[in-house]
């Protein structure tokens, strides 16, 4: 259990799952144990998330749970208090057999595959890990978990940010953040409408934003094309494709590569700078002093946020990636 704020049955599913979790060891005839990892949730995990919503970015706390909770003070409890030799999850990704150059490959499931929460996961932590369902595809392992009569056979996927849960993201934020309203404004610098935070708004968003029967513009709606954090001020454009929405390449930070070490020269791979977006054919750009990582695009791409990780493929392989500190029109 990572949760304890505000832990009601009406946001948070952890005692659903907990039953579920009851009912399946059951079932099979195996001990369930259970461990609170809330106060290192919190530390390691959503004050970083609160930090990069400060700082006008939009964070992926998924991938820093994999990192900091599930392959780290998880993995530590599994291999110290239970002794086990590996822990078993239910991602779906792949990974080749235990040794000095462990990688990790996507999910035999295209649509399935989550390489992209599992970059800042290490050698050390794969080869304690084992990912049975990585070479199956959804359908199967539904098919597999119905014939055994298990109660989670037609569980809903999760999705969304788990300690969210199903009320509004805004709502939420506000316990924690002062809100900052500001100013909405055209890349011209015309001031057209009132933001009540500049957090509340991810670039590429189109609702929600409270503008619209502007007399003096088309019908076009309004999309976030840019934040300027010093000012306080949201800037929209109109069209789903407009052209400030677009960008040439990007700087990743805070890297994390499987093998711990990385390209050392520049070199043509792929890059993800979101979950489920098709691979983008890229060349990269390491810069071993400063710790970064250029990357410019074969084709631009639109709404590459800050905040987000690019992760770097090499065919089926997942290397790693870092956090996109900056896009580059």
């Amino acid at each position: 259990k990572n949760w304890e704020e505000d832990d009601n049955d009406e946001y948070c599913a952890a005692a659903e799952d907990l039953k579920d979790a009851e009912a399946v060891c059951e079932k099979l005839g195996i001990e369930l144990h259970t461990v609170n990892f809330a106060a290192e949730y919190w530390d390691n995990v959503f004050e970083h998330f609160l930090e990069e919503y400060k700082a006008g970015r939009t964070p992926n706390p998924d991938i820093m749970c994999n990192k900091e909770i599930k392959f780290k003070a998880f993995l530590q409890f599994s291999a110290e208090i239970l002794g086990a030799d590996y822990i078993a999850t239910g991602h779906y990704v792949r990974r080749t057999p235990n040794d000095e150059n462990t990688q990790m490959l996507r999910g035999l499931d295209n649509n399935k595959d989550q390489s992209y929460f599992l970059y800042a996961v290490g050698q050390e932590q794969l080869g304690q890990t084992l990912f049975p369902v990585g070479e199956l595809e959804k359908p199967e392992v539904r098919k597999i978990a119905e014939e055994q009569g298990l109660v989670t056979a037609d569980k809903k996927d999760s999705t969304g940010i788990c300690f969210i849960g199903e009320r509004k993201f805004k709502d939420f934020l506000q316990k924690y953040l002062p809100a900052q309203p500001g100013n909405i404004e055209t890349p011209e610098g015309q001031v057209i409408g009132q933001h009540e935070g500049l957090m509340y708004h991810t670039l590429g968003q189109r609702k929600g934003l409270l503008i619209g029967g502007l007399k003096e513009f088309n019908d076009q709606p309004w999309f976030v094309v840019d934040k300027d954090v010093k000012r306080n001020v949201l800037i929209v454009g109109q069209g789903k494709n407009h052209p400030l929405l677009f960008s040439n390449g990007l700087i990743a930070n805070q890297l994390n590569w499987v093998d711990h070490k990385g390209p050392q020269t520049p070199q043509r791979l792929t890059v993800k700078t979101r979950y489920r977006q098709e691979d983008v054919d890229c060349e990269v750009f390491p810069d071993l002093k400063s710790g970064t990582i250029k990357v410019i695009f074969d084709k631009p791409q639109r709404a590459v946020t800050p905040g987000q990780s690019a992760v770097f493929y090499d065919g089926e392989v997942c290397l790693g990636g870092g956090i996109i500190e900056e896009y580059i029109r």
